[in-house]
């Protein structure tokens, strides 16, 4: 039986620069069915924190990692999200691959935070993508940055601010830079490459004329990119059970990428059968004498069977697609939808890893 969490990752509080404290954050998380927060503060990790948050029936776990980048250098490229480390890690900041090794050693996971991350310099914020990219060990790329896209969609100030009142207009994929580089990833090394969702949550207050708002609030953020994981068993409100558990789907790539504004996408389901057995998201299977590729999708959906980065089988307006195989690959699978008035990216799956 396998049990599907929602999973809220790269959020700020005042310990760095977001504007909610993790008490505040957790309880905006349960009013949005959210399982698991995880809050990555600036070059520092708060001890002492995690844990589960309750109101009534309600609960949701916190976990504390960190985004750790060199302060010193100008502009700060290089953020790496750091995510259960259990120890402060911003001292190996200048050196990349130090900092992963440490943080693996430490039983921590890495993810190369906003890989492509523009200059918008009407707002003042510089190109802070990653560079380093002889590195190695490193868990897997945040593949869709809810702030990062922003930079990449704002022309000029108006249309920032329209955005800003109207956020739900701008969300519409990963930027294509960065699938690129993930099939690059995926495809031309050999280590695996998880893929995960991160809000780059800050609910900044917002000051323009006579307008003050806060703006992308943490409960935007909630309702929209999640990474969605498939553990063995549910959440059992044990804190060091679960915390192990979340890890290791983490870890292991059971997971997809939803835009749940649109419409929830739990549910989702990318699987593959063959005569060497079974595989799901994030797993490794023999190609045998075939595979066959079930996917089963909320609603009816565009779909799109990608293998090695490039398109391989398209479905319209579908909830369950099969298809079958003779040739090795990386497989994976992005769903799109319709959303005010535009398509927009729906769900991205983690591959499925064919081995000849």
């Amino acid at each position: 039986m396998t049990a599907e969490i929602v999973v809220n990752l790269h959020m700020h509080t005042p310990y760095s620069d977001g504007f909610g404290t993790h008490k505040e954050i957790c309880q905006i998380a349960m009013q949005h069915g959210i399982d698991v927060v995880i809050v990555t503060d600036h070059n520092v990790w708060v001890r002492d924190i995690e844990g589960y948050f309750t109101a009534g029936k309600r609960r949701v776990l916190l976990l504390v990692g960190e985004e750790v980048h060199d302060r010193n250098r100008i502009p700060q490229k290089n953020h790496l999200l750091v995510i259960g480390a259990n120890r402060e890690l911003a001292g190996f900041a200048e050196n990349p691959q130090r900092l992963i090794e440490n943080a693996a050693q430490a039983g921590g996971l890495t993810f190369i935070a906003h890989p492509v991350d523009p200059e918008l310099l009407i707002f003042g914020e510089q190109d802070i993508s990653w560079e380093n990219w002889e590195v190695f060990g490193f868990t897997g790329i945040e593949l869709w940055n809810g702030f990062s896209e922003l930079k990449a969609r704002v022309k000029n100030r108006w249309q920032g601010v329209f955005y800003g009142l109207f956020p739900d207009y701008y969300p519409t994929g990963p930027l294509p830079e960065t699938l690129k580089r993930w099939d690059d990833l995926l495809v031309n090394r050999p280590e695996k490459c998880v893929a995960v969702g991160g809000s780059d949550a800050h609910a900044l207050p917002m000051k323009f004329a006579f307008l003050r708002r806060v703006i992308f609030p943490y409960s935007f953020h909630f309702q929209g990119v999640n990474t969605h994981l498939l553990l063995d068993n549910d959440l059992s409100g044990d804190f060091v059970r679960d915390r192990q558990m979340v890890l290791k789907a983490l870890a292991n790539g059971h997971a997809f990428i939803g835009y749940d504004r649109p419409a929830p996408t739990r549910g989702f389901r990318f699987y593959a059968h063959g005569s060497e057995g079974s595989a799901m998201m994030g797993d490794d299977l023999r190609l045998g004498t075939g595979v066959t590729f079930q996917v089963r999708i909320p609603q009816r959906a565009e779909c799109v069977l990608l293998c090695d980065g490039e398109p391989v089988q398209v479905w319209e307006e579908q909830e369950a697609c099969t298809f079958m195989t003779t040739r090795p690959g990386i497989y994976r699978v992005e769903c799109y939808l319709t959303f005010l008035g535009k398509r927009r990216g729906w769900i991205y799956s983690n591959p499925i890893y064919v081995r000849g």
